[in-house]
Protein backbone atom coordinates (compact mmCIF):
# COMPACT_ATOMS: atom_id res chain seq x y z
CA UNK A 1 0.00 0.00 0.00
CA UNK A 2 1.06 3.56 -0.63
CA UNK A 3 0.93 6.21 2.09
CA UNK A 4 1.38 9.85 1.15
CA UNK A 5 2.53 12.26 3.88
CA UNK A 6 1.82 15.93 3.15
CA UNK A 7 4.24 18.01 5.15
CA UNK A 8 6.76 15.19 4.93
CA UNK A 9 9.63 17.40 6.05
CA UNK A 10 7.85 18.19 9.32
CA UNK A 11 8.68 17.05 12.86
CA UNK A 12 5.73 14.66 13.07
CA UNK A 13 6.86 12.47 10.16
CA UNK A 14 9.25 10.22 12.16
CA UNK A 15 6.41 9.31 14.55
CA UNK A 16 4.35 8.05 11.62
CA UNK A 17 7.35 6.20 10.20
CA UNK A 18 8.08 4.51 13.55
CA UNK A 19 4.47 3.31 13.73
CA UNK A 20 4.81 1.83 10.24
CA UNK A 21 8.02 0.04 11.19
CA UNK A 22 6.25 -1.64 14.12
CA UNK A 23 3.34 -2.78 11.96
CA UNK A 24 3.59 -6.51 11.27
CA UNK A 25 0.18 -6.96 9.63
CA UNK A 26 -0.68 -7.60 6.01
CA UNK A 27 -1.26 -5.80 3.78
CA UNK A 28 0.98 -3.07 5.10
CA UNK A 29 2.39 0.17 3.80
CA UNK A 30 5.40 -0.55 1.59
CA UNK A 31 5.80 2.88 -0.03
CA UNK A 32 5.78 6.29 1.64
CA UNK A 33 5.63 9.38 -0.55
CA UNK A 34 6.99 12.38 1.35
CA UNK A 35 5.72 15.70 0.00
CA UNK A 36 7.06 19.06 1.09
CA UNK A 37 7.71 22.39 -0.58
CA UNK A 38 11.18 22.58 1.03
CA UNK A 39 13.59 20.20 -0.73
CA UNK A 40 16.27 20.76 1.92
CA UNK A 41 13.98 19.69 4.75
CA UNK A 42 12.90 16.65 2.75
CA UNK A 43 16.52 15.61 2.30
CA UNK A 44 17.18 15.99 6.02
CA UNK A 45 14.04 14.08 6.95
CA UNK A 46 14.97 11.18 4.68
CA UNK A 47 18.29 10.94 6.55
CA UNK A 48 16.42 10.77 9.87
CA UNK A 49 13.97 8.15 8.64
CA UNK A 50 16.68 5.96 7.16
CA UNK A 51 18.58 5.96 10.44
CA UNK A 52 15.39 5.11 12.33
CA UNK A 53 14.82 2.26 9.84
CA UNK A 54 18.16 0.57 10.57
CA UNK A 55 17.48 -2.99 11.67
CA UNK A 56 14.16 -3.10 9.81
CA UNK A 57 14.84 -4.89 6.50
CA UNK A 58 11.19 -4.53 5.44
CA UNK A 59 11.02 -0.77 6.03
CA UNK A 60 8.76 1.06 3.56
CA UNK A 61 10.40 2.60 0.51
CA UNK A 62 10.77 6.37 0.85
CA UNK A 63 9.91 8.55 -2.15
CA UNK A 64 10.52 12.25 -1.42
CA UNK A 65 9.09 14.81 -3.83
CA UNK A 66 8.23 18.49 -4.10
CA UNK A 67 5.58 17.74 -6.74
CA UNK A 68 2.16 17.33 -5.13
CA UNK A 69 0.58 15.36 -7.97
CA UNK A 70 3.38 12.78 -7.86
CA UNK A 71 2.90 12.33 -4.13
CA UNK A 72 -0.88 11.92 -4.34
CA UNK A 73 -1.11 9.72 -7.44
CA UNK A 74 -2.35 6.24 -6.57
CA UNK A 75 -2.19 6.69 -2.79
CA UNK A 76 -4.23 4.37 -0.58
CA UNK A 77 -3.97 6.66 2.44
CA UNK A 78 -2.94 10.28 2.82
CA UNK A 79 -1.72 11.80 6.08
CA UNK A 80 -1.59 15.59 6.20
CA UNK A 81 0.24 17.80 8.69
CA UNK A 82 1.05 21.03 6.88
CA UNK A 83 1.58 24.57 8.14
CA UNK A 84 0.63 27.29 5.65
CA UNK A 85 2.63 30.38 6.51
CA UNK A 86 5.22 28.41 8.47
CA UNK A 87 6.26 29.17 12.02
CA UNK A 88 6.51 32.86 11.15
CA UNK A 89 2.77 32.76 10.52
CA UNK A 90 2.20 31.00 13.83
CA UNK A 91 4.13 33.73 15.65
CA UNK A 92 1.86 36.31 14.03
CA UNK A 93 -1.23 34.28 15.00
CA UNK A 94 -0.10 34.62 18.60
CA UNK A 95 1.21 38.19 18.70
CA UNK A 96 -1.62 39.95 16.82
CA UNK A 97 -4.06 38.61 19.41
CA UNK A 98 -1.84 39.17 22.44
CA UNK A 99 -1.25 42.79 21.44
CA UNK A 100 -5.02 43.23 21.81
CA UNK A 101 -5.10 41.41 25.18
CA UNK A 102 -6.77 38.38 23.58
CA UNK A 103 -5.57 34.78 23.73
CA UNK A 104 -2.76 34.10 21.27
CA UNK A 105 -2.71 30.35 20.67
CA UNK A 106 -2.26 28.16 17.62
CA UNK A 107 -5.66 26.47 17.41
CA UNK A 108 -7.89 27.99 20.10
CA UNK A 109 -9.31 31.49 19.77
CA UNK A 110 -8.52 34.07 17.09
CA UNK A 111 -5.09 32.65 16.29
CA UNK A 112 -6.73 29.40 15.26
CA UNK A 113 -9.17 31.31 13.03
CA UNK A 114 -6.32 33.13 11.28
CA UNK A 115 -4.57 29.81 10.82
CA UNK A 116 -7.73 28.29 9.33
CA UNK A 117 -8.39 31.22 6.99
CA UNK A 118 -5.09 30.70 5.17
CA UNK A 119 -5.14 26.90 5.35
CA UNK A 120 -8.66 26.05 4.12
CA UNK A 121 -8.07 27.20 0.49
CA UNK A 122 -4.92 25.07 0.16
CA UNK A 123 -6.51 22.00 1.72
CA UNK A 124 -9.59 22.29 -0.47
CA UNK A 125 -7.32 22.35 -3.51
CA UNK A 126 -5.60 19.23 -2.15
CA UNK A 127 -9.00 17.57 -1.68
CA UNK A 128 -9.94 18.22 -5.30
CA UNK A 129 -6.64 16.73 -6.46
CA UNK A 130 -7.15 13.68 -4.25
CA UNK A 131 -10.60 13.22 -5.79
CA UNK A 132 -8.96 13.10 -9.24
CA UNK A 133 -5.68 11.28 -8.50
CA UNK A 134 -6.56 8.93 -5.62
CA UNK A 135 -10.36 8.69 -5.49
CA UNK A 136 -10.37 5.60 -3.26
CA UNK A 137 -7.92 6.98 -0.70
CA UNK A 138 -8.79 7.79 2.88
CA UNK A 139 -7.51 11.16 4.05
CA UNK A 140 -6.22 11.30 7.64
CA UNK A 141 -6.03 14.95 8.59
CA UNK A 142 -3.79 16.25 11.34
CA UNK A 143 -3.48 19.74 9.86
CA UNK A 144 -4.73 22.27 12.39
CA UNK A 145 -7.25 23.51 13.25
CA UNK A 146 -8.17 19.87 12.65
CA UNK A 147 -11.94 20.17 13.08
CA UNK A 148 -12.26 23.11 10.69
CA UNK A 149 -9.97 21.65 8.05
CA UNK A 150 -11.67 18.24 8.20
CA UNK A 151 -15.13 19.78 7.83
CA UNK A 152 -14.04 21.92 4.88
CA UNK A 153 -12.45 18.94 3.09
CA UNK A 154 -15.51 16.75 3.65
CA UNK A 155 -17.39 19.06 1.29
CA UNK A 156 -15.24 17.50 -1.46
CA UNK A 157 -14.33 14.02 -0.21
CA UNK A 158 -17.16 13.20 2.20
CA UNK A 159 -16.58 10.65 4.94
CA UNK A 160 -13.24 9.58 3.46
CA UNK A 161 -11.75 12.51 5.41
CA UNK A 162 -11.10 11.84 9.11
CA UNK A 163 -9.62 14.24 11.64
CA UNK A 164 -6.89 12.72 13.82
CA UNK A 165 -6.15 13.96 17.33
CA UNK A 166 -4.56 11.81 20.01
CA UNK A 167 -5.42 14.08 22.94
CA UNK A 168 -8.79 12.49 23.85
CA UNK A 169 -7.60 8.88 23.53
CA UNK A 170 -4.39 9.76 25.33
CA UNK A 171 -6.45 11.23 28.17
CA UNK A 172 -8.39 7.98 28.51
CA UNK A 173 -5.20 5.91 28.50
CA UNK A 174 -3.59 8.07 31.17
CA UNK A 175 -6.66 7.95 33.42
CA UNK A 176 -6.75 4.16 33.10
CA UNK A 177 -3.03 3.95 33.93
CA UNK A 178 -3.49 6.21 36.94
CA UNK A 179 -6.16 3.82 38.23
CA UNK A 180 -4.04 0.76 37.50
CA UNK A 181 -6.36 -0.48 34.74
CA UNK A 182 -5.68 -1.98 31.33
CA UNK A 183 -6.48 0.84 28.90
CA UNK A 184 -7.36 -1.64 26.15
CA UNK A 185 -10.36 -2.76 28.21
CA UNK A 186 -11.91 0.64 28.91
CA UNK A 187 -14.68 2.37 26.98
CA UNK A 188 -14.45 6.14 26.73
CA UNK A 189 -17.52 8.35 26.84
CA UNK A 190 -16.15 11.52 25.27
CA UNK A 191 -18.05 14.29 23.51
CA UNK A 192 -17.01 17.54 21.86
CA UNK A 193 -15.30 19.29 19.00
CA UNK A 194 -11.59 19.19 18.27
CA UNK A 195 -9.73 20.75 21.22
CA UNK A 196 -13.08 21.34 22.93
CA UNK A 197 -14.38 18.19 24.60
CA UNK A 198 -15.03 16.34 27.84
CA UNK A 199 -14.35 12.82 29.11
CA UNK A 200 -17.62 12.13 30.89
CA UNK A 201 -17.24 8.45 31.78
CA UNK A 202 -14.57 5.78 31.62
CA UNK A 203 -16.18 2.36 31.78
CA UNK A 204 -14.20 -0.71 32.88
CA UNK A 205 -15.99 -4.06 33.12
CA UNK A 206 -19.34 -2.30 33.09
CA UNK A 207 -18.48 0.20 35.84
CA UNK A 208 -17.77 3.91 35.42
CA UNK A 209 -14.39 4.37 37.13
CA UNK A 210 -14.12 8.13 36.57
CA UNK A 211 -15.65 8.91 40.01
CA UNK A 212 -12.76 6.93 41.56
CA UNK A 213 -10.30 9.25 39.88
CA UNK A 214 -12.18 12.42 40.82
CA UNK A 215 -12.26 11.37 44.48
CA UNK A 216 -8.53 10.63 44.60
CA UNK A 217 -6.55 13.80 45.30
CA UNK A 218 -3.20 12.00 45.01
CA UNK A 219 -4.08 10.68 41.56
CA UNK A 220 -5.31 14.07 40.39
CA UNK A 221 -2.06 15.69 41.50
CA UNK A 222 -0.19 13.45 39.04
CA UNK A 223 -2.68 13.56 36.16
CA UNK A 224 -1.81 16.39 33.79
CA UNK A 225 -5.41 17.66 33.68
CA UNK A 226 -5.47 17.70 37.48
CA UNK A 227 -2.42 19.95 37.37
CA UNK A 228 -4.00 22.19 34.72
CA UNK A 229 -7.54 22.51 36.12
CA UNK A 230 -7.26 21.55 39.78
CA UNK A 231 -9.13 18.68 41.39
CA UNK A 232 -11.85 20.88 42.84
CA UNK A 233 -12.91 22.14 39.39
CA UNK A 234 -12.85 18.64 37.91
CA UNK A 235 -15.13 17.43 40.69
CA UNK A 236 -17.39 20.45 40.13
CA UNK A 237 -17.70 19.54 36.45
CA UNK A 238 -18.00 15.83 37.15
CA UNK A 239 -15.87 15.25 34.06
CA UNK A 240 -12.31 15.70 32.82
CA UNK A 241 -12.06 18.38 30.10
CA UNK A 242 -9.71 18.33 27.16
CA UNK A 243 -6.66 20.32 28.24
CA UNK A 244 -7.42 23.04 25.67
CA UNK A 245 -10.50 24.02 27.69
CA UNK A 246 -8.02 25.67 30.05
CA UNK A 247 -8.14 28.59 27.64
CA UNK A 248 -11.89 28.92 28.26
CA UNK A 249 -12.08 28.14 31.97
CA UNK A 250 -8.99 30.23 32.84
CA UNK A 251 -8.86 32.66 29.95
CA UNK A 252 -7.67 35.71 31.87
CA UNK A 253 -4.94 33.74 33.59
CA UNK A 254 -3.82 32.17 30.30
CA UNK A 255 -3.60 35.51 28.49
CA UNK A 256 -1.70 37.09 31.40
CA UNK A 257 0.72 34.16 31.58
CA UNK A 258 1.47 34.15 27.84
CA UNK A 259 1.85 37.93 27.72
CA UNK A 260 4.30 37.93 30.62
CA UNK A 261 6.44 35.13 29.17
CA UNK A 262 9.70 35.90 27.42
CA UNK A 263 8.50 34.17 24.25
CA UNK A 264 5.39 32.57 22.85
CA UNK A 265 5.17 28.91 21.89
CA UNK A 266 5.62 29.82 18.22
CA UNK A 267 8.68 31.93 18.95
CA UNK A 268 10.19 29.11 21.01
CA UNK A 269 9.65 26.62 18.17
CA UNK A 270 10.94 29.06 15.56
CA UNK A 271 14.17 29.36 17.52
CA UNK A 272 14.65 25.69 18.40
CA UNK A 273 13.65 24.31 15.01
CA UNK A 274 15.88 26.80 13.24
CA UNK A 275 18.80 25.50 15.29
CA UNK A 276 17.74 21.93 14.59
CA UNK A 277 17.95 22.34 10.83
CA UNK A 278 21.34 24.07 11.16
CA UNK A 279 22.72 21.27 13.36
CA UNK A 280 21.24 18.57 11.15
CA UNK A 281 23.50 19.62 8.29
CA UNK A 282 26.63 18.77 10.29
CA UNK A 283 25.64 15.86 12.54
CA UNK A 284 26.06 12.18 11.77
CA UNK A 285 23.36 11.22 14.30
CA UNK A 286 20.32 12.72 12.57
CA UNK A 287 17.83 10.48 14.39
CA UNK A 288 19.34 11.26 17.80
CA UNK A 289 19.19 14.99 17.12
CA UNK A 290 15.52 14.68 16.18
CA UNK A 291 14.72 12.74 19.38
CA UNK A 292 16.48 15.32 21.56
CA UNK A 293 14.67 18.17 19.85
CA UNK A 294 11.18 16.68 20.14
CA UNK A 295 11.83 15.88 23.80
CA UNK A 296 12.60 19.54 24.44
CA UNK A 297 9.48 20.55 22.48
CA UNK A 298 7.24 18.26 24.50
CA UNK A 299 8.66 19.32 27.86
CA UNK A 300 7.22 22.83 27.63
CA UNK A 301 3.98 22.08 25.77
CA UNK A 302 1.14 24.26 27.14
CA UNK A 303 3.60 25.66 29.68
CA UNK A 304 1.28 28.59 30.45
CA UNK A 305 -1.30 26.13 31.81
CA UNK A 306 1.22 24.42 34.08
CA UNK A 307 2.91 27.36 35.73
CA UNK A 308 5.95 27.21 33.49
CA UNK A 309 7.47 28.94 30.51
CA UNK A 310 8.54 27.90 27.02
CA UNK A 311 11.88 26.12 27.11
CA UNK A 312 11.72 25.40 30.85
CA UNK A 313 12.01 21.79 32.06
CA UNK A 314 8.82 19.82 32.55
CA UNK A 315 7.18 19.39 35.94
CA UNK A 316 9.23 16.67 37.67
CA UNK A 317 6.17 14.55 38.47
CA UNK A 318 4.61 14.88 35.02
CA UNK A 319 4.49 11.53 33.19
CA UNK A 320 5.95 11.22 29.73
CA UNK A 321 3.46 12.62 27.23
CA UNK A 322 3.56 9.56 25.01
CA UNK A 323 5.26 6.57 26.64
CA UNK A 324 4.70 4.32 23.62
CA UNK A 325 5.83 7.03 21.18
CA UNK A 326 2.60 6.39 19.31
CA UNK A 327 0.20 9.29 19.81
CA UNK A 328 -1.59 10.44 16.69
CA UNK A 329 0.67 8.18 14.58
CA UNK A 330 -0.71 5.19 16.46
CA UNK A 331 -4.26 6.44 15.89
CA UNK A 332 -3.53 6.88 12.18
CA UNK A 333 -2.06 3.37 11.94
CA UNK A 334 -5.10 1.90 13.72
CA UNK A 335 -7.39 3.64 11.22
CA UNK A 336 -5.40 2.29 8.28
CA UNK A 337 -5.37 -1.24 9.71
CA UNK A 338 -9.12 -1.13 10.40
CA UNK A 339 -9.91 -0.07 6.84
CA UNK A 340 -7.37 -2.11 4.87
CA UNK A 341 -7.42 -5.29 6.99
CA UNK A 342 -10.86 -5.03 8.59
CA UNK A 343 -9.22 -4.93 12.04
CA UNK A 344 -12.21 -3.26 13.62
CA UNK A 345 -11.24 -0.64 16.16
CA UNK A 346 -12.95 2.08 18.18
CA UNK A 347 -11.17 5.38 18.75
CA UNK A 348 -12.02 9.03 19.23
CA UNK A 349 -11.95 10.80 15.86
CA UNK A 350 -13.16 13.93 14.13
CA UNK A 351 -16.01 12.72 11.93
CA UNK A 352 -19.30 13.88 10.40
CA UNK A 353 -21.94 14.25 13.12
CA UNK A 354 -24.80 12.48 11.33
CA UNK A 355 -27.16 12.96 14.28
CA UNK A 356 -24.67 11.72 16.89
CA UNK A 357 -24.92 14.95 18.88
CA UNK A 358 -28.40 16.46 18.87
CA UNK A 359 -28.28 20.22 18.53
CA UNK A 360 -25.47 20.27 15.97
CA UNK A 361 -25.90 20.01 12.18
CA UNK A 362 -25.66 16.53 10.67
CA UNK A 363 -22.75 17.59 8.44
CA UNK A 364 -20.81 19.27 11.26
CA UNK A 365 -17.55 17.60 12.25
CA UNK A 366 -17.52 16.46 15.88
CA UNK A 367 -15.01 14.57 18.03
CA UNK A 368 -16.59 11.38 19.38
CA UNK A 369 -15.88 7.65 19.80
CA UNK A 370 -16.02 6.06 16.35
CA UNK A 371 -15.81 2.49 15.15
CA UNK A 372 -13.73 1.99 12.00
CA UNK A 373 -13.70 -1.10 9.81
CA UNK A 374 -13.46 -2.08 6.15
CA UNK A 375 -16.83 -0.45 5.54
CA UNK A 376 -15.67 2.95 6.74
CA UNK A 377 -16.37 5.05 9.83
CA UNK A 378 -19.31 4.70 12.19
CA UNK A 379 -19.65 7.29 14.98
CA UNK A 380 -21.21 5.76 18.06
CA UNK A 381 -24.40 7.03 19.64
CA UNK A 382 -23.69 9.12 22.71
CA UNK A 383 -25.72 10.56 25.60
CA UNK A 384 -26.69 14.19 25.08
CA UNK A 385 -24.18 16.74 26.37
CA UNK A 386 -25.31 19.06 29.14
CA UNK A 387 -26.39 22.63 28.37
CA UNK A 388 -23.00 24.13 29.17
CA UNK A 389 -21.20 21.70 26.88
CA UNK A 390 -23.73 21.95 24.06
CA UNK A 391 -23.93 25.74 24.23
CA UNK A 392 -20.16 26.13 23.97
CA UNK A 393 -19.97 23.59 21.14
CA UNK A 394 -22.76 25.35 19.23
CA UNK A 395 -21.14 28.76 19.51
CA UNK A 396 -17.69 27.52 18.49
CA UNK A 397 -19.17 25.45 15.65
CA UNK A 398 -20.94 28.57 14.34
CA UNK A 399 -17.59 30.38 14.43
CA UNK A 400 -15.91 27.52 12.57
CA UNK A 401 -18.53 27.61 9.82
CA UNK A 402 -18.23 31.37 9.37
CA UNK A 403 -14.46 30.86 9.10
CA UNK A 404 -14.84 28.25 6.36
CA UNK A 405 -17.26 30.49 4.46
CA UNK A 406 -14.84 33.40 4.74
CA UNK A 407 -11.94 31.30 3.43
CA UNK A 408 -13.93 29.76 0.58
CA UNK A 409 -15.54 32.96 -0.66
CA UNK A 410 -12.97 35.56 0.39
CA UNK A 411 -15.72 37.22 2.42
CA UNK A 412 -14.49 39.71 5.04
CA UNK A 413 -17.97 39.98 6.55
CA UNK A 414 -17.95 36.24 7.27
CA UNK A 415 -14.48 36.57 8.79
CA UNK A 416 -15.64 39.43 11.01
CA UNK A 417 -18.58 37.31 12.18
CA UNK A 418 -16.18 34.51 13.06
CA UNK A 419 -13.89 36.71 15.14
CA UNK A 420 -16.68 38.69 16.78
CA UNK A 421 -18.76 35.66 17.75
CA UNK A 422 -15.89 33.69 19.23
CA UNK A 423 -16.42 33.42 23.01
CA UNK A 424 -12.75 34.28 23.66
CA UNK A 425 -13.00 37.57 21.76
CA UNK A 426 -16.39 38.92 22.95
CA UNK A 427 -16.02 42.34 21.28
CA UNK A 428 -16.97 43.45 17.78
CA UNK A 429 -14.47 46.31 17.96
CA UNK A 430 -11.64 43.98 18.95
CA UNK A 431 -12.75 41.54 16.23
CA UNK A 432 -12.31 44.23 13.57
CA UNK A 433 -8.82 44.99 14.87
CA UNK A 434 -7.96 41.29 14.87
CA UNK A 435 -9.07 40.83 11.28
CA UNK A 436 -7.21 43.93 10.12
CA UNK A 437 -4.14 42.89 12.11
CA UNK A 438 -3.97 39.41 10.61
CA UNK A 439 -4.51 40.72 7.07
CA UNK A 440 -1.66 43.18 7.58
CA UNK A 441 0.73 40.75 9.29
CA UNK A 442 0.24 37.52 7.31
CA UNK A 443 0.39 37.60 3.49
CA UNK A 444 -1.42 34.27 3.19
CA UNK A 445 -4.39 35.69 5.13
CA UNK A 446 -4.41 38.86 3.02
CA UNK A 447 -4.45 36.70 -0.11
CA UNK A 448 -7.77 35.15 0.96
CA UNK A 449 -9.45 38.55 0.65
CA UNK A 450 -7.62 39.70 -2.47
CA UNK A 451 -9.76 39.51 -5.65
Amino acid sequence: MKLCILGGGGFRTPYVHQALLRDAGSPRVDEVALYDTDAGKLEGMVRILRQISEGFPDAPRLVPTTVLTEALQGSDFIFAAVRIGGLQGRCCDERVALDLDVLGQETTGPGGLAYALRTVPFMLDVARQVRDLAPDAYFLNFTNPAGIITEAMQSVLGDRVLGICDTPSGLGRRIAAQLGLDHTRVQMDYVGLNHLGWMRRLVFDGTDVLPRLLADDAALEVLEEGLVFGGEWLRTLGAVPNEYLYYYYSNREAVASIRSAQQTRGEFLLSTQGKFWEDLATTSDAAGLWRDTVTARSASYMAEAKGGEQGAPAHQDQPELDPAHQGYAGVALAVMAAISRNERSTMILNVRNGGTIAGLPDDAVVEVPTTVDANGVHPLSTPAPDLHQLGLMQQVKAVERHTIAAAVHGDRAEALRAFALHPLVDSVQVARKLLDGYVEAIPEVAAVFTP
